[in-house]
């Protein structure tokens, strides 16, 4: 029998878009590396693939807490 007041869904789950940021890692390092798996050109004085894993293993962190931002905010609504 259906939950009416979630919507159909049970008590335990939720959606939790936030954790939406936990896929951008593996974007940056594996779904575009392909794409970037290149030597020229050089962004200061780097390959630009060595810049390329500079910029996601920089990105990483943030992603990570800007999803547990998010879901902590959305526990306290």
């Amino acid at each position: 029998m259906r939950n009416e007041t979630t919507g159909g869904r049970s008590p335990g789950s939720r959606r939790r878009p936030a954790l939406l940021w936990l896929l951008l890692p593996y974007v940056l390092f594996l779904a575009v590396l392909p794409l970037v798996n290149r030597v020229t050109p050089t962004v200061f004085g780097l390959p630009f693939l060595f810049f390329w894993m500079l910029v996601a293993t920089l990105a990483t962190p943030l992603s990570v807490g800007l999803a547990r931002r998010g879901d902590l905010k959305r526990g306290r609504g």
